[in-house]
């Protein structure tokens, strides 16, 4: 079977792969050279060789930046929900010869939270804004980066910023009505025709959260992506109060943890 009958055959596809060739798998695609336009802003802002490198591709579709990561020396893992994208993943993987240097599971993000698995790099773009439980999420790759995390969603019109408070007065609470406040609009019905597109944070609120998980926003190199570096300065929300809140929604024996909090 020739590769073009190949690709219909695995169809529909969402990424537009290039593959060695010369076939593109979407080349009608209703966004253009999807995801290729975005990956040749954000490339550089990644270093060249990731050899020694673990990835962590989440929601990975067909495998594009899997394989772009992978062709950079990095040993990648690939998850996703939906088999479909699986298969098409482990084809394409196989095209360029690099089925060895990338693993593909059927995953959602919150079933890394029973993995001993950490990483140096981890990719999650165009999944934030489709999770019910977004913070939850956070939580969890929070313990999986030791590096870096590529991430991007679905956001507000802005950019604007703003210093945010260490703590704010319970009479003073009308600067959470300022456009720079920390926040996430939620989607009640559909956006763009999809109900699983449930929220739209602002740009103050994706720093503030990334910052809330113990990440520093170091770029941006694409509309809506940010480049964030784990900071040791920071704390994440599992190193504070709250920890025994995250064990109990993941499952987790969290009574002892909890003893902790109240004895303080």
């Amino acid at each position: 079977m020739s590769t073009e009958a190949e690709v219909k055959e695995l169809a529909p596809w969402f990424h537009n792969i290039h593959l060695p060739d010369g076939t593109h798998t979407a080349p009608d695609h209703f966004l253009g050279d999807f995801p290729a336009f975005k990956w040749k802003n954000i490339k550089t802002s990644i270093p060249e060789d990731l050899t020694g490198w673990k990835v962590l591709d989440i929601g990975c579709n067909a495998g594009f930046y899997s394989i772009e990561l992978a062709k950079r020396g990095a040993d990648v893992l690939g998850i996703d929900l939906d088999e479909h994208y699986l298969k098409q993943a482990r084809w394409t993987a196989a095209q360029f010869g690099l089925d060895d240097k990338i693993q593909f599971r059927q995953m959602q993000v919150y079933d890394l939270a029973h993995t001993e698995e950490q990483f140096d790099l981890v990719w999650f773009m165009g999944v934030f804004y489709h999770l019910r439980y977004p913070m939850l999420a956070m939580d969890i790759l929070t313990q999986k980066v030791k590096k870096m995390m590529v991430f991007q969603t679905l956001s507000l019109p802005g950019k604007e910023e703003m210093e945010i408070p260490e703590d704010v007065e319970f009479h003073r609470r009308e600067i959470m009505k300022n456009d720079s406040w920390p926040k996430m609009a939620f989607i009640e019905n559909k956006l763009a025709g999809d109900p699983t597109n449930w929220w739209a944070p602002n740009h103050q609120g994706i720093i503030s959260l990334l910052r809330s998980c113990g990440f520093k926003v170091t770029a941006m190199p694409e509309d809506e992506t940010y480049i964030a570096e784990k900071d040791k300065t920071l704390y994440s929300s599992l190193d504070t109060w709250n920890y025994s809140e995250y064990l109990s929604a993941v499952g987790k024996d969290w009574k002892e943890e909890a003893k902790k909090k109240t004895k303080k």
